[in-house]
């Protein structure tokens, strides 16, 4: 079979030219420790790389999100408790005001310090982050969200949204606890209504219950209750509306059996007196701040906190300063569950990348002892080849005449 001069020169640039292009590739696999490093390398390899790849970062931007979402809860979760113990200390501080023997000096000390940690108290509810926003303003983050009024009442000017962040495939985690449910919106211990005790009052009663029994037939509005004399030895109670309608009156009124009306329950402990009055107002939840102002009002009236009426005021300030603290400590265990939850997605994820990574090195890693040893070898074939190339081409027929 006939060879032409230029048939074996193609054949064998063609040899070096493919014995160069896996040299090159050998050199790009040892520089980058990798044996895929395209889809042409191993197409089925590449495929699988790829989605591990795909999802290393998706776990990656969890990560991220999570280490957002723990570092804001961790501070929430802090100044809760910072929060509860200083209301702690408050209750302390009433419960000592009540002491019959304290001069009114010594009451009014009292309240001062009620004030003050009153102060910080609110100091707490408007926290900031590092950033400047406050913790406790829901998604309204750039607003102060704490303010007492003109009328020495507290308003929330942030909202009741949650920040959520994405911490898992389908999983958003609150990342925040909104002002409002954590120091706000604490149950009313009465029920669903607020309680005003007369200055008046002789008897030594409280109101442990004011709720609406019956929707269907409740009527919304506020009513006042006069204890009077029935002239028989026993006394009855009148229920009027903000009107001043008679709504019902209750005669021969034993404060063991319910006062009931326009679909409302009213349950009275202890005695009333001819004469004696009090008032109730729709009021389904209580803030602790307006709770703490109300008992410091008390406490700097003289000696109203030694009259009938300072003590049913104060028993009911108390049971609702215990709802307002409740509500604060179940903002603190909402944080801590949530950072426990997110402690365990992060969990998750490392054991997740740590599996991905393995199963990428099985398809990607390089090894380096079979690539050095092939890449000598093909220098070797590709020295030989240029070599016998070289002294092939040196031949002439002139060199045989």
């Amino acid at each position: 079979m006939r060879i032409s001069t230029a048939q074996m020169f193609n054949q064998n640039i063609s040899n070096l030219n493919r014995g160069q292009t896996q040299t090159s590739k050998l050199m790009d696999q040892l520089a980058s420790g990798k044996r895929v490093n395209t889809a042409g390398d191993d197409p089925v390899a590449a495929i699988g790389i790829d989605n591990l790849t795909q999802q290393n970062s998706l776990i990656q931007q969890f990560q991220k999100n999570i280490d957002y979402a723990t570092k804001h809860l961790s501070v929430t979760e802090s100044q809760l408790g910072d929060a509860e113990t200083l209301s702690m200390s408050i209750r302390d501080r009433m419960l000592a005001a009540v002491n019959g023997s304290y001069s009114d000096e010594e009451r009014q000390s009292i309240a001062d310090e009620m004030r003050h940690s009153l102060e910080q108290l609110q100091t707490i509810a408007n926290s900031q982050d590092e950033s400047g926003n406050y913790l406790f303003a829901g998604t309204n983050s750039d607003t102060q969200p704490f303010a007492f009024n003109n009328a020495g009442n507290m308003v929330y000017s942030g909202n009741s949204d949650v920040r959520t962040a994405l911490v898992a495939t389908g999983v958003a985690m609150p990342t925040n606890i909104a002002g409002d449910a954590a120091f706000m919106n604490a149950p009313n211990a009465m029920g669903d209504f607020g309680v005003n005790y007369s200055t008046a009052q002789t008897g030594d009663f409280t109101i442990t219950s004011a709720k609406i029994a019956d929707p269907a037939t409740y009527v919304a509005d506020s009513y006042s209750f006069n204890f009077i004399d029935n002239g028989s030895g026993g006394m009855d109670v009148e229920v009027y509306d903000s009107a001043s309608n008679l709504v019902t009156t209750v005669n021969n009124f034993d404060p063991t059996n319910t006062i009931s009306f326009n679909g409302i329950d009213v349950s009275i402990d202890g005695q009333p007196s001819v004469g004696d009055s009090f008032s109730i107002s729709p009021q389904a939840t209580v803030s602790i701040f307006d709770t703490v102002q109300q008992a410091i009002d008390l406490f700097e009236n003289g000696n109203a906190i030694n009259t009938p009426a300072g003590q049913s005021q104060l028993a009911q300030l108390l049971n609702n300063f215990d709802n307002g603290v409740d509500q604060i400590r179940i903002g603190r265990s909402q944080s801590g569950t949530s950072l426990s939850s997110l402690d365990n997605y992060s969990s998750n994820h490392a054991d997740t990348t740590l599996v991905n990574n393995s199963a990428l090195s099985v398809l990607q890693d390089l090894d380096y002892a079979s690539a050095v040893s092939e890449y000598q070898k093909q220098q070797l074939a590709m020295n030989a080849v240029s070599t016998l190339f070289s002294q092939v081409g040196k031949v002439s027929l002139f060199d045989y005449l």
